[in-house]
């Protein structure tokens, strides 16, 4: 049984109460932070994407927490939960057994959940490999399912680069030297379009950034957005979302690293899901456009608790 240490504040005067701590879990402990621990609608848990990328960017949804408790969480190897070295530790199936772990502590029986970018594969590897009843719907921001898909779109999106950029990333990709800094200010390039469009970029995604596990990145992912070196260069779990039997959101942005094509493909292999395209908008929609954003979530969880 997981180990739970927590600590409540209430906020001044009609502010929602904060609740935070931290959780045992396989590797070490995870902290967690409840914006909204006295609300009485159903929780919603937001899952970071990364993997590696602490929950700072997701800091918008908390406009959520005047109707029910919402829980952000920083993943082990980043953010404030432990950093252990133990390169064992970075596998889809403990992440998941983490996931559930924070779950089982916080005695969630009912929840949604929203996954961004990796966070996306996270949710869903959890529900096809724990069955959680918990579980109520489900919504995918940016989602990452499908290594071979997620690589296809950045290429697509560096194929319509100019090509000053284009042919630099190529050229240092082909001798592997991902720390040349003519490389390094292409990917910049490429992340201020279709990673996050505002100028400058926001406090919360400098902060995840400031945060961010590197090590986990590289060793599950690789040297970039775009550059698939890690352990997740063959995850692929397209052939098994039509086993997903809650309901499903997927959101995404024009100019998203998950191309809306994609994600709307994603979108048809699950019966009966739903589709938000946030015009102008990259990867970082949440952070672009946080208003309309969270009209829309606001507007499918209150849909699921009422059940129409």
């Amino acid at each position: 049984m997981a180990a739970i240490i927590a600590s409540c504040g209430q906020s001044r005067r009609g502010n929602p109460k904060i609740s935070e701590g931290t959780v045992e879990v396989p590797g070490g402990k995870i902290w967690y932070r409840i914006a909204g621990a006295d609300k009485k609608g159903i929780p919603l848990l937001t899952v970071h994407g990364g993997p590696g990328a602490p929950h700072e960017y997701m800091d918008p949804l908390k406009a959520l927490s005047d109707e029910r408790p919402v829980i952000f969480y920083d993943q082990l190897g980043c953010g404030r939960s432990d950093r252990p070295e133990d390169t064992t530790l970075w596998n889809v199936p403990r992440f998941v057994d983490e996931l559930d772990a924070l779950c089982n502590a916080l005695e969630l029986k009912k929840v949604h959940i929203l996954g961004q970018s990796w966070g996306s594969m996270l949710a869903v590897e959890y529900l096809l490999r724990k069955q959680p009843a918990r579980v109520k719907s489900l919504i995918l921001s940016g989602p990452y399912l499908s290594s071979p898909l997620w690589s296809k779109d950045q290429r697509d999106w560096i194929e319509e680069l100019p090509a000053s950029l284009k042919d630099t990333i190529l050229k240092y990709e082909a001798e592997k030297n991902y720390g040349a800094p003519a490389y390094q200010e292409a990917v910049t390039a490429f992340y201020q379009l279709h990673l996050c469009r505002m100028d400058p970029w926001p406090e919360e995604l400098l902060l995840s950034m400031e945060h961010m596990g590197t090590a986990v990145y590289e060793y599950m992912w690789g040297p970039s957005e775009f550059t698939l070196t890690g352990t997740l260069r063959e995850a692929d779990l397209t052939s098994r979302l039509s086993e997903l039997s809650v309901p499903v959101l997927f959101t995404c942005g024009e100019f998203d690293e998950a191309r809306p094509e994609t994600v709307a493909y994603f979108q048809s292999l699950v019966p009966g899901s739903q589709m938000h395209v946030f015009q102008g908008a990259s990867h970082s929609h949440i952070l672009e456009q946080p208003n309309e954003y969270n009209a829309v979530i606001k507007a499918f969880l209150e849909k699921q608790d009422s059940g129409k």
